[in-house]
């Protein structure tokens, strides 16, 4: 409804109000009515500006509280699926132990399987094979002299980093060349 349309409605409101008190035998001047009429418009005209802010702010608040718990709830649902990941990466860690130790097909088809899972689900290992270190990705475990050319570069893996998307889930543990 708008404001004129309410304005009308209130009008119309004292108007009737106005004749159920003149039926019932008082007379009221048409001076004060119309006195007394003006700012009651007016304060009715303050009230609706007053409640259209209020509305407004309201689902203002609304909307911000529909993003943040949409937020939240995203947020929940990618740290939970990390944290399993997370616990997950032992046993990848496991698996090549156990391959670097015995040549069996069975625990290679797991492992390959294992491995293709975490694929799927957007978990991919953190590259070490000679790349410079960095330390969004790297953990130095400690420093090897090396010479000039390694200086700087990743020696060795102790033990594999991992990411889930773009997110480090488990920071590589490597040595550094000085």
């Amino acid at each position: 409804m708008s404001k004129k349309e309410e304005i009308e409605e209130l009008e119309e409101g004292a108007e009737r109000l106005q004749d159920a008190t003149l039926q019932d035998g008082a007379e009221a001047p048409a001076e004060e009515t119309q006195e007394e009429q003006a700012p009651t418009v007016e304060s009715l005209e303050e009230r609706i500006a007053e409640l259209e802010d209020k509305n407004l702010r309201m689902m203002a608040e609304f909307d911000n509280y529909r993003r943040r718990t949409n937020k939240e709830k995203l947020e929940l649902m990618a740290t939970a699926g990390e944290r399993i990941f997370t616990e997950m990466l032992p046993l990848v860690d496991d698996f090549e132990r156990a391959l670097a130790v015995i040549d069996d097909e069975g625990v290679k088809l797991i492992y390959q399987k294992f491995l293709a899972f975490l694929d799927k689900n957007d978990v991919h290992p953190i590259e070490t094979d000679g790349v410079d270190f960095n330390t969004d990705e790297h953990e130095a475990v400690t420093t090897f002299a090396a010479g000039e050319e390694q200086k700087g570069k990743v020696i060795d893996c102790t033990q594999k980093g991992y990411k889930l998307g773009d997110k480090v889930i488990r920071f590589a543990k490597v040595v550094v060349g000085e």
